[in-house]
Formats: C-alpha cells, sequence, structure tokens
C-alpha cells in the first residue's frame, strides 16, 4: 500500500511539473481556439445576415426594374454595392441598374454601376462582361476612345469576338474603316466553326459588316 502511494505521489510531482512546463501554454492553446470558434461563428452569422440583407434588397431592385423605375433601382444598386459589396447580389445588382438605366436613356448613370464591376466583380468572367457592357454604354454615348480603352483582349475567350465586333463598329464610327474591317475579319475567323446559334448569328452578322467594308481583303 505504501509503495503504491509513493508511485502515486511520484506520478503526481512528474505530472505537476510537467505542467509547471506547458501548463501556460497549453492554456493559451485552448483560449486561443476557443476565441476562434467564437469568431467564425461569429462571422458565419455575419456572412448569413449580410446574405439575407442582399437577398432583400436585390429584391426591392428586380421589382424596380419590372416596373422600369430608373431611380429607385439606381438607388436599391447604390445601396447594394456600398454596403454589401462583398455578396454576389452587389455583381447581379450592377448589370441589372445599368440595364434599367440604359433603356431609360441615361447613359452616364448606367456607367457607373458597370464601371464598380468591372473592377470589383467577384467574377472574372462578370467583369469582363461588365466591360464589354461599358464600352457599349460608352460607345452608345459617342465616348468612341474611352470605349475602346475598355475593350483590350478579354481573358475569358468566350466572349473575344463579341469583344471585336464592339472595336469593329467602334472604329467604324470613327471613320477607320481598315482597321475595321481587320476587327470583323477576326470576329469571323473566331467563329468560323460555331456550331451554337448565338454564335453563327454572330459570324453572319460580322460577316456582313466585313462585307459592307470591302470584305476580306
Amino acid at each position: 500500500m505504501a509503495a503504491f502511494d509513493l508511485e502515486e505521489q511520484e506520478q503526481i510531482s512528474q505530472i505537476k511539473g510537467w505542467w509547471e512546463q506547458f501548463g501556460t501554454l497549453v492554456t493559451g492553446v485552448a483560449v486561443a481556439a476557443a476565441i476562434a470558434s467564437v469568431g467564425w461563428q461569429g462571422w458565419q452569422w455575419y456572412q448569413g445576415k449580410q446574405s439575407a440583407e442582399a437577398s432583400a434588397l436585390y429584391g426591392v431592385l428586380q421589382k424596380a426594374a419590372s416596373e422600369k423605375n430608373a431611380q429607385k433601382a439606381r438607388e436599391a444598386a447604390g445601396t447594394l454595392l456600398e454596403k454589401y459589396n462583398g455578396t454576389a447580389y452587389a455583381d447581379m445588382a450592377a448589370l441589372l441598374s445599368a440595364k434599367v438605366q440604359a433603356e431609360a436613356g441615361d447613359l452616364k448613370n448606367a456607367r457607373v454601376p458597370l464601371a464598380w464591376a468591372a473592377s470589383n466583380a467577384s467574377d472574372p468572367a462578370l467583369r469582363e462582361l461588365a466591360r464589354l457592357r461599358l464600352a457599349t454604354v460608352m460607345f452608345d454615348d459617342k465616348a468612341y476612345d474611352e470605349a475602346l480603352a475598355q475593350l483590350q483582349a478579354p481573358t475569358d475567350e468566350s466572349l473575344t469576338a463579341r469583344f471585336a465586333d464592339l472595336k469593329g463598329d467602334i472604329l467604324l464610327a470613327q471613320g477607320k474603316r481598315e482597321e475595321a474591317r481587320a476587327a470583323y475579319k477576326a470576329v469571323v475567323s473566331a467563329l468560323e466553326k460555331a456550331t451554337k446559334s448565338e454564335s453563327a448569328a454572330l459570324r453572319e452578322i460580322a460577316q456582313a459588316k466585313l462585307d459592307a467594308v470591302g470584305g476580306a481583303q
């Protein structure tokens, strides 16, 4: 019995020694883990709250768009871009609001959300699409040089032909027929083997434009 007590005391002494050496570290790790867990849960809650609020606001924007209420759409989109810019709803709001403004003939205000999306949208493909639409609005506003500046070759190959087609239109509007011809030729070449109806239609349109400016000379 005495031997057992002695062994037990020795184990207790070892535990005490280990705790004196590593206790502070263990406590610190435990506290850090607890804080991290609470922080993660808090972040998840915040993200859920942001998403829910952004979703509701996007619904307001959609309703304004269906009613062709450009001012209300602009205000809803502005709030989304300012307060909920980390959500996917902000990206979609930028494109939808720009569409409403453009259809209302307000090209200046159509530019604002598109410029935001071209620089800040979370999806790279959406940034490229926003850039294309921004160039289109600038073209409609006769800001030709600004529009061309937006049409640097896209990284998304699916948009290459559409970029080139718009570039051709802008160049032709500037009286640069040779450069426009090269742009239209690039569209036709890029879509030479296109099978999708939309791509085939764009190829036919580009071919008609190419023929109108002298063909593929």
